[in-house]
């Protein structure tokens, strides 16, 4: 289904395959992953009218034959564009467009492709991509719910036993080795950041002391390779009744505006609503209302001002207003949200009251 879309598209913009590249063998390709489920060092050919094959090293071939693409190649020693052309020979596929994502090729590789491919064509597939990844396959939804339900487990977990932990960096640690447990890896590094250290919405922990007042945990994981996204916050200490009031304020914005998400609505109206219901703290919401997730953190839709992103069946994104005194105090609440026709679900079902930890 998903190779078949893309390759309609790109048909309809008259490329003749688009390549998709890992070279990190530390890192990941989304695109590669998303037309193949392989996540590892490769090269994916996708042609317009014929079968996608993939080209991996003999190391990763065993691996690669479990993807989702039945045609797997192991490399020779020669240069990998030489491969993917003498592969292209071989498979009587005529090449004059080649479609290369621009979002993640670099420099270097791009002269490469060039010296390989000295006269053909490049179109950038990047949007193309994002477009298709913005609508989530069945199957693709049932593994976002199972990413965030065990997303939901590790966090109650940790809120629960947030008076045992000493640091920021030891509830950070919490999180990730918890994740580690479940066989799943991070989709960011977590956010833990108590007391001033909240007024900074993308915050790293450090080896610092649990500080009170208001303390933003953002924490996501990896589950087959899609994302989970959740923010909660805490507070530690004894919260005065302002505090409490401030807190409960920012709570109600946000689940007016989940009340609000309907199939064909404006992410940006969605946005300015959450702006003006902030009222005088509308001033220190300094970030987008939220964005889409899947097998990355940040896909479209995209939940802000100048977005032209309209809510559509299929997609799962998040929704998280927050409010950032500099050098007082942070708040942010975080939820991820599927869109299923005239009904919507939230995914995140980590409790939003506010939770005292005395």
């Amino acid at each position: 289904m998903k190779i078949k879309a893309l390759q309609e598209s790109l048909k309809k913009d008259g490329i003749d395959a688009a390549l998709f590249l890992n070279l990190n063998s530390l890192g990941y390709d989304p695109n590669l992953f998303y037309f193949s489920s392989y996540s590892g060092v490769g090269a994916l050919v996708v042609p317009k009218n014929k079968p996608p094959f993939l080209l991996v090293p003999k190391m990763e071939y065993e691996r690669a034959k479990k993807c989702s693409i039945r045609a797997v190649f192991s490399l020779d020693k020669k240069r990998l564009f030489d491969s993917v052309s003498e592969m292209l020979s071989k498979r009587k596929i005529r090449l004059k467009t080649a479609g290369i994502d621009h979002m993640s090729l670099s420099v270097g590789l791009f002269r490469a492709f060039r010296k390989s491919f000295r006269k053909k064509k490049i179109k950038d597939v990047s949007k193309i991509c994002s477009k298709l990844r913005v609508l989530k396959t069945k199957e693709e939804i049932e593994i976002i719910k199972k990413s965030c339900f065990l997303t939901n487990r590790i966090l109650n977990r940790c809120i629960s036993l947030l008076k045992k932990f000493d640091t920021e960096s030891e509830v950070a640690a919490f999180l990730e080795n918890e994740t580690r447990k479940l066989g799943c890896e991070l989709a960011f590094q977590p956010i833990v950041a108590s007391g001033k250290n909240a007024s900074m919405p993308h915050y790293q922990p450090r080896n610092v002391k649990l500080n009170k007042g208001f303390c933003v945990i953002d924490f996501g994981i990896k589950y087959k390779g899609y994302c989970s996204d959740i923010t909660r916050t805490v507070y530690l200490g004894k919260p005065s009744i302002k505090e409490k009031e401030t807190y409960l304020y920012i709570l109600d914005v946000q689940e007016k505006a989940l009340e609000r998400i309907q199939q064909g609505g404006s992410c940006s109206e969605l946005y300015e609503f959450v702006k003006k219901s902030l009222g005088r703290y509308g001033q220190y919401f300094t970030h987008g209302l939220g964005h889409g997730i899947g097998v990355q953190i940040h896909e479209l839709p995209n939940l802000t001002d100048k977005s032209k992103d309209r809510f559509q069946e299929g997609m799962v994104f998040t929704v998280e207003p927050g409010v950032y005194i500099s050098g007082k105090w942070g708040i942010r609440i975080e939820d991820d949200i599927l869109l299923a026709g005239k009904k919507k679900r939230i995914l995140t079902t980590v409790p939003k009251e506010l939770k005292i930890v005395d």
